[in-house]
């Protein structure tokens, strides 16, 4: 499940990120406990409370006294604006040159594999 090139608590907030984007984990919804999630994904809870960290930093998810973490008002649209341009600035150049070496028309990626 883990990619060995990037550090887990990195693959941890990058899974939440998808969820919130994905409204899995909606505005104002609480997120999993830093045990459960560490138990649902068989990792160190102290990796889940870094990854669950860079969102409170990021101003993505709030800590409520008592209750937990819950991602804030606008956290959705916030990420996937950032998401969108981290993959046009960084991905789509690699992958648009791979497109281009491989002779790829828009039908050979649209068409039913």
């Amino acid at each position: 499940m883990w990619q060995g090139d990037r550090p887990i608590y990195l693959q941890i907030r990058d899974l939440i990120v998808a969820r919130i984007i994905d409204g899995d984990a909606a505005a104002t919804a609480p997120l999993p406990s830093v045990r459960a999630l560490a138990s649902e994904l068989a990792v160190n809870p102290l990796t889940v409370a870094k990854a669950y960290q860079e969102l409170r930093a990021a101003g993505l998810v709030a800590a409520r006294k008592g209750v937990g973490l819950y991602v804030e008002p606008g956290a959705a649209a916030a990420l996937l604006a950032s998401e969108r341009a981290a993959f046009l600035a960084g991905d789509w150049p690699r992958i648009r040159r791979r497109i281009d070496r491989l002779g790829l028309t828009p039908a050979d990626l649209f068409a039913d594999a």
